[in-house]
C-alpha cells in the first residue's frame, strides 16, 4: 500500500453513472489506493464500462480489485448452458447487453478477452493492511484469510458482528443494505448500498472514516463512517 488514502467501494453492479459521480467526489490523487470489493456487473445497465474503468485504474497502479460472486457466476457462465442460465436469471442478461448495441442478441462471445482475465486473473480474493481487510462477503472469524473457504469470502451474508482474531477491522460488501446507509459494527463494516435499487454507492477512506455516496440519479452526499455505528 501507498502513503496515500485507501478507499473501499462497495457494489456497483454495472452503475456506472454513480461510480463515475463517486469517483469525482473522492477526488482521487496519485498517492491513493482504490480496494473495490467485487460485483461490478449484472442490474446495472453499464457492466462493459464499469470493467474497462476498473481495468483503466489498475493499469494506473490505483485499483486493487476483489472478485464478487457476481464475477464468479458469470466466469462460471461458459462451462455449461445450465450455469449460464444461472447467470443470466441472476442479472447477467443486463451485463451480455452492455456488451452489444440495442436490437443485438448478445452471447459470451462478444465479450473480450481482456474482461475474462480482469475477472480471473487480476482480481484478489482479499486484501488488507496493518489495521483493516478487505474481502466481498465475509470471513470465519477464527482462521486465517488464507484459509478462507470460497463459500464464506463470496456467498456469506453478514448477519452480525464479525470479530477476527488477528484485530483487523473487516470491510466488506455483498451484504445489500436496503435503507442506503452502511452498517458499522466496529469491528466489521459493510459498504454494500444497494445502488442498482434505490440506494448508494459508497466510497469509505478507512483511515479517516470519510464516507462519499453517489446514485444513478445524479446526486451525491457524505458523512463519516462512527455515524452508522451500531
Amino acid at each position: 500500500m501507498t502513503s496515500g488514502r485507501a478507499i473501499a467501494i462497495g457494489d456497483i453492479h454495472g452503475c456506472s453513472r454513480a461510480f463515475d459521480l463517486l469517483l469525482d467526489a473522492i477526488a482521487l490523487q496519485p498517492e491513493d489506493t482504490l480496494i473495490t470489493l467485487g460485483d461490478y456487473i449484472d442490474r446495472g445497465n453499464d457492466s462493459k464500462g464499469i470493467i474497462d474503468r476498473l481495468i483503466s485504474l489498475s493499469q494506473q497502479g490505483h485499483l486493487i480489485p476483489l472478485k464478487g460472486n457476481h464475477e464468479i457466476m458469470m466466469l462460471e457462465a461458459r462451462q455449461s448452458q445450465y450455469e449460464e442460465q444461472h447467470w443470466l436469471k441472476s442479472g447477467g442478461e443486463a451485463t451480455l447487453q452492455s456488451y452489444v448495441t440495442v436490437g443485438q442478441t448478445a452471447t459470451l462471445e462478444h465479450i473480450p478477452i481482456e474482461h475474462w482475465w480482469f475477472m480471473e486473473k487480476t482480481c484478489h480474493h482479499f486484501w488488507e493492511t496493518e489495521t483493516h481487510f478487505f474481502v466481498h462477503a465475509n470471513v470465519d472469524p477464527n482462521i486465517p484469510l488464507n484459509a478462507q473457504t470460497e463459500s464464506m469470502l463470496f456467498w456469506e451474508k453478514l448477519r452480525a458482528s464479525v470479530s477476527h482474531y488477528s484485530g483487523k477491522i473487516m470491510v466488506c460488501g455483498h451484504t445489500s443494505q436496503k435503507n442506503g446507509n452502511p452498517i458499522n459494527f466496529g469491528s466489521a463494516i459493510c459498504i454494500d448500498t444497494r445502488v442498482y435499487d434505490t440506494g448508494w454507492l459508497t466510497g469509505f477512506d478507512v483511515n479517516s472514516g470519510r464516507i462519499w455516496q453517489a446514485n444513478q440519479n445524479g446526486q451525491k452526499r457524505s458523512a463519516w463512517i462512527d455515524e452508522f455505528r451500531v
